[in-house]
């Protein structure tokens, strides 16, 4: 994501649906976290979502590999330019590593997923927010030739999960957000769920 790409994306994220999208993200986050958690998350882009967290008093670092998405983050949110394969931060350094739809579009996301567990602390937590191809509004966004999702790189939802199951993560999941065009409801049914949501433990 280059500069302008990351200024659109901000215009965007500034209408009203979009402002719905991220404020059901961040109700589910936040019944995951716990007081004084330190959180990475990775693939961050201008950190909207890593904003609010910070807001609610968590300690947020975001990363990305992209310094233009990044230049475009709010000064509150500590940011690092980085590959998600190669996170420069020692073992045990967070409580919670976050992948808020970026995971799929990691070349290299087993990698980033080995990263992951290693700068966990014992008992961390992962927690991969994926888009659902199966849903109607992950169909509609590849239909638009300027959309993001289709730069995807992973859509099949098991195997990026099974591959969470093998560092050894304690997982559970479920689908979340229906979407229908401009509608948000709520669905945990898979053909109408845009996301879903990987949780994962370390042990």
């Amino acid at each position: 994501m280059d500069r302008e790409e990351s200024s659109d994306y901000l215009r965007s994220c500034r209408n009203d649906f979009w402002r719905q999208v991220f404020a059901a993200e961040i109700d589910y986050l936040l019944p995951c976290l716990q007081a004084g958690d330190e959180i990475l998350s990775v693939g961050c882009g201008p950190a909207i979502i890593e904003s609010s967290l910070k807001e609610h008093g968590f300690s947020v670092v975001g990363l990305d590999v992209s310094k233009e998405a990044l230049a475009c983050a709010p000064d509150t949110v500590r940011t690092v330019v980085a590959p998600a394969d190669k996170i420069p931060f020692g073992d045990a350094s967070f409580h919670v590593v976050l992948f808020i739809v970026s995971l799929q579009f990691i070349e290299k996301y087993r990698q980033a997923l080995i990263e992951a567990k290693r700068v966990l602390r014992p008992e961390g937590r992962v927690i991969a927010m994926l888009l659902n191809p199966a849903s109607a509004f992950f169909k509609r966004k590849m239909a638009e030739s300027d959309s993001y999702v289709r730069r995807i790189r992973h859509t099949d939802l098991k195997e990026v999960e099974s591959a969470i199951l093998a560092e050894g993560f304690e997982v559970q999941s479920e689908f979340f957000l229906g979407i229908h065009e401009d509608l948000i409801f709520t669905s945990k049914a898979p053909e109408s769920a845009a996301l879903y949501i990987v949780q994962g433990i370390k042990p």
